[in-house]
């Protein structure tokens, strides 16, 4: 019987990995535009309004930055990397989930927000790590929170390494951020247009929607 418990056991447990796995909410089907993808993921909009009334961080800077760190992909990783071409030897760094936070960041965040049981590969924990830092950004750097173009600089390469200039060394990344900005930019426009909408009840739009 014991040994039946334990194949029981086992069997649910497999059953609710699989379960949970499952549950991942894919990609946006349209990440051009803030209002369907907010449209199409209802806890998304409100994960970002929390954020902007915790953190005063406006709502199109940080899915911008997201949508160039990882596309709204829950699991998003840099690739692996080999010894010989064909050895797998690890990741080029600890960067995961949503917001490609690394993990002494991501510690960081949840040290200082108490926010211990925060995943990364859950948006809304990764959307209000995003405006923590946004946050953050702005107290140690003088960076405004609506400055998509700074602001992104001082993600990919940390405060200090904003402060020392670090960014000047690759060509890549000034180009890179200004995508950013001008995406934020999109996202800002789009958003005031559907933001109304948006904030009306379940029950405004089962009528009226």
């Amino acid at each position: 019987m014991s040994y039946l418990r334990h194949l029981l056991q086992v069997g649910l447990g497999i059953g609710l990995i699989v379960s949970l796995s499952g549950c991942a909410t894919p990609p946006p089907r349209n990440p051009e535009n803030l209002c369907a993808i907010f449209e199409e993921n209802r806890d998304w909009y409100h994960a970002a309004i929390n954020t902007k009334e915790k953190w005063g961080v406006p709502v199109h800077v940080p899915m911008a930055m997201m949508y160039q760190e990882s596309s709204f992909r829950h699991n998003a990783a840099p690739p692996m990397r080999y010894f010989l071409g064909f050895i797998p030897y690890g990741r080029a760094s600890s960067a995961y989930g949503y917001a490609q936070a690394k993990t002494l960041t991501w510690e960081d965040y949840q040290r200082e927000t108490g926010n211990g049981w925060a995943d990364r590969d859950d948006f809304d924990d990764a959307h209000d790590f995003m405006g923590w830092f946004i946050y953050k950004t702005n107290k140690i750097n003088g960076v405004s929170k609506w400055d998509a173009y700074a602001q992104y600089l001082n993600y990919h390469e940390g405060w200090g390494g904003y402060k020392r200039g670090t960014y000047r060394g690759k060509a890549w990344l000034p180009p890179v951020a200004r995508k950013v900005d001008a995406r934020a930019k999109r996202y800002a426009a789009q958003f005031r247009s559907c933001e109304k909408d948006l904030s009306r009840g379940w029950l405004w739009r089962l009528f009226f929607g």
